[in-house]
Parts: structure tokens; C-alpha cells; sequence
């Protein structure tokens, strides 16, 4: 190389590091013109969205959330791309959050950040404080925040909206009516639910004489009071929206108490679908068009989630809607037993175990409440490195919430490919040399195939055809929906009785 080459290029090295410097210092510079001038540098930034067309870019900013938001639904339909479709979700959150907070129409931000702080705080104290058990639950009770928030802002929509135009008017009045009957009815129904599925609200349905004429008739009489509230048009019809909130209280209330406590989990996603629909409404009511979005969105998939567990449950879409379905059959009590049940032990069941070619665990709401999916993951391990075959078959409404069972596998690090829904599973049974039941009773209960049963009709796993078949439980007693389970009392079927996690932990000792 030549000494003009070598002088040119230090030229051009001494050029860059001065350019870099240069750089380093502005940077120096403008981070201390923003932590001297930041609030000035917020005013600017509002002003320069208003006066570039900020509602433009508030627009864009919804489009960008709601894009988000779908791009996380469609990752959460698969458990490989759960976690990551949550971080999308919360990021679409974020972008929706943050531009609204800089929209120009918005006022009064200190108590709005002040709000959301006190909201977040408590938000997460109470999640780190709820257990997997206590999830369906939870879900519940935020589904009604949802539609208590409805309920709020159409009665403060109603109060005042400034609306000169009588057809703009009758649309606004009817949006705050839809959007307040079906707040009402999803805030006290989640309520109702959240009490069934936590025991302080009675899990037996209720079953009034002509309760579903009751329903229709408070359906009529709503509609009557909507038309008599949208044409008082100016002079206002309070006495209809507060008669309406009344009936639209005991509606929910009837709707939800009417049905059983083995149906709970399509009752929520039902009233998960309610509060995306209330949200709708009231985005419509404020011209949100990310509201509306979002509303639609958690609506719609909340109602198809309810249809695909309907036909997993062999139940009537519509019937859920009305309330009370699955209920033409009267309960009975589930305490006579019909047969006589057959005791073993964890050594026993392990030498079972290990015996095996073939091994199928079915797991449900016990599993979860003993926290079993860890020492359960430990043999199926154990079995797997023995070369032993196991797989999990997972009821859609295993537990109390749908993918409950899925989350707490997959919490316990089980392989997601040996993870199989019923309908992948229930042809294999035959060919299954052992089954776990492990905390499951209604979802694997035999007497789903019979004509009077109250289940009849309901998809189960149906484990009895297996070669053995050992059941965990605590006790006799009966599952949730409180029918008798005869799989208890079958040739094939041993009792393993006492705490899941304990039991497995001494499976897993003797094998």
C-alpha cells in the first residue's frame, strides 16, 4: 500500500472519530434541552399533532392497536404462540393508551394518569395474588368491571351530550340504552357467576316456574321502555332508563342463577362476549372508533368461543343466551352410589404404571387445586425415558375456564405434542393400557351417553375403555355438576383416594 493511501485513509479515520465527538456532544446537548424544558416539549408535541392533523394521526395510532390486537388473538389460538400473542396484546394497549392520552380532546390528564395508576396498582397486587385455581373466577369479576364501566358512561352520555340534531339524537339515545341493558345485565351476571364459581352462591341452578316466559316478558317490556325512551327525543324519559336498569338487575341475575354450576364456564365466556359488546356500544356512544373495534373483537370471539364449547357440550348456542339450558331433566342428588368401588395404592399404581406400553392422564379442576402438574410432569417424564407412551387427553372444559388444564401443563413444562384435545384422543382409549383420572369427574362420567341422565348428550373422554382406569380423588363425592359418576363402581376402575400432588409424589417414589 502506498503512502498516499495510508495518509488518506488516517485523513478519513481522524474525520470520523471529530464527527462522532461532534455528534456525542449535540446528543449531551438536546438530553439536557429535554429534562430542562419537558413540559414545554409535551405542549409542542400536542400542538404539532393538532396542527398536522392530529386526529390523522390519533386514527392511524387505532389502526396500528387494532391490528395489534387481532395479531394477539391469532397468536393465543395456538399454545406455542400464547405467551408472545399476550406481548402483542399489551403493546397494542400501550399504542392505544398513550395516543389517546395525547389527543386534544382529552382534559383533566393528571386524574386520568392518576386513575390508571391506582387501577394498575391494584391490578397487580391482585393478580400476584391469585392462584391458577382462582382464574375462572377472576375472569368473572373483570368481566363485570367491564360492564359496570358501560353502565357509567352511558348514564353520564345521557346527562350530557350536546346534541342538537333529532336523528343524531335518537341514535345516541338508543346506543346509551342497548349499551346500559346490556352493561347492567353483564355486570350482575359476572357477579352471579363469580359467586357460583367460588362458592359463596349456590351452584345448583334455579329453577322457577315459567322462567323462561319470565324471561321473554321482561325481554318485551325493555323493548317497549327503549321505544319510549329513544321518542321522549329532548324532553328526556329518565324514569324509562332507571325502570329499564331495574329490570335489566333481576334479568341478569335469573339468567345466570338458572344455570347449572357444571355449565360455568361457557356462562362466562358468554358474559366475557356480553362486555366486548357493551363495549361496542359505548364506543359508538363516544366515537371511539378503537372502542368499537375492540368491543367487536372480544364480542365476537367471546361468542364463538361459547359456540364451539356448546357443541363440545352437546348444548344449545341460542339456549345459553336464554338461560337455563340443560335443565329440562331435574338433578338428582348424587349421593346414592351404584355399585361398589375398588381401592388401591400409589405402589400398586406404580407397578401399573411401569407395566404399561400405553398411558393416557386426564386431568381436571383437582389437578389444579392440589397443584399436581409439577409431580405429574415427573412421571410422565419417568415414563417417557422408560419408553413407556403418554399423552394427556384435555376435555374442552376441563376445570372451570377453557385451556385451564392447558395452561397448568404447560406451566409445568409438558411437551405441547403430547398434549391432545378429546376429539384427537377419545378413538384411542381402546388401544390405552392405563388412564390417570387425575381431579377430572363430570368431563370423563359415563353417564353422559345416557338418555335421562342430566349430562346426557355431553362429550366426554371416554376412559372406562381402557384396560385400567385409576381414578384421584378425595372422597365419593360428586363432580360439579352433581350427578354421580359410574365410572367409580366399573370392573376396570380403581380409586386412588387423597391429596392429587401427595398421591403422585408417592407414585413417582415407588416407581
Amino acid at each position: 500500500m502506498s503512502q498516499e493511501s495510508i495518509e488518506a485513509a488516517q485523513n478519513a479515520i481522524n474525520a470520523a472519530q471529530a464527527a462522532v465527538d461532534a455528534a456525542t456532544q449535540a446528543a449531551q446537548l438536546a438530553q439536557i434541552a429535554v429534562a430542562e424544558q419537558a413540559s414545554v416539549a409535551v405542549d409542542v408535541v400536542q400542538e404539532v399533532a393538532v396542527a398536522t392533523s392530529g386526529n390523522s394521526i390519533l386514527e392511524a395510532a387505532y389502526i396500528v392497536a387494532a391490528v395489534l390486537f387481532v395479531l394477539a388473538l391469532a397468536a393465543l389460538s395456538k399454545q406455542e404462540t400464547a405467551q408472545r400473542g399476550i406481548y402483542v396484546g399489551i403493546l397494542g394497549m400501550v399504542v392505544a393508551v398513550v395516543a389517546t392520552l395525547f389527543s386534544s380532546d382529552v382534559t383533566n390528564i393528571g386524574y386520568i394518569i392518576a386513575a390508571m395508576l391506582a387501577g394498575g396498582a391494584f391490578g397487580v397486587r391482585w393478580a400476584n395474588k391469585i392462584g391458577m385455581t382462582e382464574m375462572p373466577e377472576m375472569v368473572a369479576i373483570l368481566n363485570s368491571f367491564g360492564g359496570l364501566a358501560a353502565v357509567l358512561i352511558g348514564y353520564n352520555s345521557y346527562i350530557e351530550h350536546g346534541i342538537t340534531d333529532p336523528v343524531m339524537l335518537s341514535i345516541h339515545l338508543t346506543l346509551i340504552f342497548l349499551g346500559v341493558f346490556i352493561g347492567i345485565v353483564t355486570f350482575v351476571g359476572s357477579l352471579i357467576a363469580w359467586g357460583k364459581l367460588n362458592g359463596r352462591v349456590k351452584s345448583s341452578a334455579l329453577m322457577l316456574p315459567h322462567r323462561h316466559k319470565m324471561n321473554l316478558a321482561a325481554l318485551l317490556v325493555t323493548v317497549y321502555l327503549m321505544f319510549s325512551f329513544v321518542g321522549a327525543g329532548f324532553e328526556g324519559d329518565t324514569a324509562a332508563l332507571v325502570i329499564m336498569s331495574i329490570i335489566a338487575i333481576a334479568f341478569g341475575a335469573h339468567l345466570v342463577l338458572s344455570i347449572g354450576g357444571a355449565d360455568m364456564p361457557v356462562v362466562v365466556s358468554m358474559l366475557n362476549s356480553y362486555s366486548g359488546w357493551a363495549g361496542a356500544a359505548t364506543g359508538l356512544i363516544l366515537g371511539n372508533d378503537l372502542l368499537i373495534v375492540t368491543g367487536a373483537l372480544v364480542g365476537s370471539s367471546g361468542a364463538i368461543l361459547s359456540y364451539v364449547m356448546c357443541k363440545a357440550m352437546n348444548r344449545s348456542f341460542i339456549s345459553v343466551i336464554a338461560g337455563g339450558f340443560g335443565n329440562k331433566v331435574v338433578v338428582p342428588t348424587g349421593d346414592e352410589e351404584q355399585g361398589v368401588h375398588v381401592e388401591t395404592s400409589a405402589a400398586e399404581v406404580a407397578e401399573m404404571l411401569m407395566s404399561s406400553k400405553r398411558v393416557i392422564i386426564t386431568p381436571g379442576y383437582g389437578m389444579a387445586v392440589a397443584q399436581a402438574q409439577y409431580p405429574v410432569f415427573a412421571i410422565t417424564k419417568k415414563l417417557r425415558d422408560a419408553g413407556i407412551d403418554v399423552r394427556f387427553g384435555i376435555h374442552p372444559v376441563a376445570g372451570r375456564l377453557p385451556g385451564h388444564m392447558n395452561v397448568l401443563l404447560a406451566e409445568a413444562k409438558v411437551p405441547y405434542d403430547i398434549v391432545l384435545e378429546m376429539d384427537e384422543i377419545n378413538k384411542d382409549f381402546n388401544d390405552t393400557d392405563t388412564v390417570l383420572v387425575i381431579g377430572a369427574n363430570d368431563t370423563v362420567n359415563p353417564a353422559a351417553k345416557e338418555e335421562n341422565s342430566p349430562i346426557s348428550g355431553m362429550p366426554v373422554l371416554e376412559v372406562w375403555n381402557a384396560k385400567n382406569v385409576v381414578v384421584f380423588k378425595r372422597s365419593m363425592a360428586t363432580g360439579y355438576a352433581g350427578v354421580q359418576n359410574p365410572l367409580f363402581f366399573k370392573e376396570n376402575t380403581t380409586m386412588l383416594f387423597g391429596d392429587a400432588k401427595e398421591s403422585v409424589e408417592e407414585i413417582f417414589k415407588a416407581m
